[in-house]
């Protein structure tokens, strides 16, 4: 497979599996916009080897996805070097835990704005150079807290949820454009973000790290492993390629067989 000539916007994608993603598409030779927050000496050091690695252009945008104006600033300075995105990955994402009667009002603002309200911006904007293309991939990382919920997690199993109804919609709209859109649902993979929800489950229920890694975060994984960020953008990359052309407005596990359950 050649992405060359393709541009890719991945959001979240400074760390984790955001820049496994980006990675990923950049060895096809996709041109890369990457998002997020970090070290901009760190950010930077990516953003070069992501150009090297592709031989095209990868371009970094530090925007705030929580709002709205600066979304559009960042899909329109990707519109302004590329012309338009070809592939949107929404990735970007963050968690809290904390039982439902004491769980922050600024804390559900913030996971819904992030992890399900940046995806329709984004979206709505990609979507008119897709159709003007005939050709788009939409992809979201989901999770399996889209198909099944856990305690604590209400804000975050909510956007999850959304979001994989939402791709749904989107998938049955740009359907004769040559346009798809799926949701990759990962179980749990060893990223910052499930590594900073340790703290706040220990808490949460009065456990060790060892029996929140062991007794929570893989309780409900058969292979009992984590799943890998590299594992995770191998998926999508198939579904860039022609020979997931006819799969659109799915939800794809990949989580070593939680919802199998």
């Amino acid at each position: 497979m050649t992405l060359q000539g393709k541009t890719a916007l991945i959001t979240g994608s400074t760390s984790g599996i955001g820049l496994a993603y980006a990675k990923t598409l950049a060895g096809q030779g996709a041109n890369i916009v990457i998002n997020g927050f970090g070290d901009k000496d760190a950010i930077e050091k990516e953003r070069v080897a992501l150009e090297q690695a592709s031989g095209a252009k990868a371009l970094y945008s530090g925007h705030d996805l929580t709002k709205v104006d600066q979304i559009e600033a960042m899909m329109a300075e990707a519109a302004k070097a590329f012309g338009g995105v070809d592939i949107l990955i929404n990735n970007a994402g963050m968690q809290h835990v904390a039982p439902v009667e004491t769980f922050p009002v600024d804390k559900w603002d913030l996971i819904i704005a992030l992890n399900l309200t940046a995806a329709f911006h984004t979206t709505r904007l990609a979507v008119p150079y897709m159709k003007e293309k005939k050709w788009g991939r939409i992809i979201q990382t989901a999770s399996a807290h889209s198909k099944a919920a856990s305690p604590f997690k209400s804000a975050y199993v909510t956007a999850k949820h959304g979001l994989a109804g939402f791709t749904k919609t989107v998938a049955l709209e740009v359907a004769t454009f040559g346009v798809t859109a799926n949701c990759i649902s990962p179980g749990y993979v060893w990223t910052p973000l499930v590594e900073n929800q340790i703290p706040d489950t220990m808490k949460a229920r009065n456990m060790t790290r060892d029996q929140v890694i062991n007794d929570v975060l893989l309780a409900g994984q058969p292979t009992k492993e984590f799943v890998t960020p590299e594992q995770v953008a191998a998926i999508a990359l198939f579904l860039c390629g022609d020979a997931a052309s006819q799969i659109t407005g799915a939800n794809l596990s990949v989580d070593g067989g939680w919802t199998a359950q």
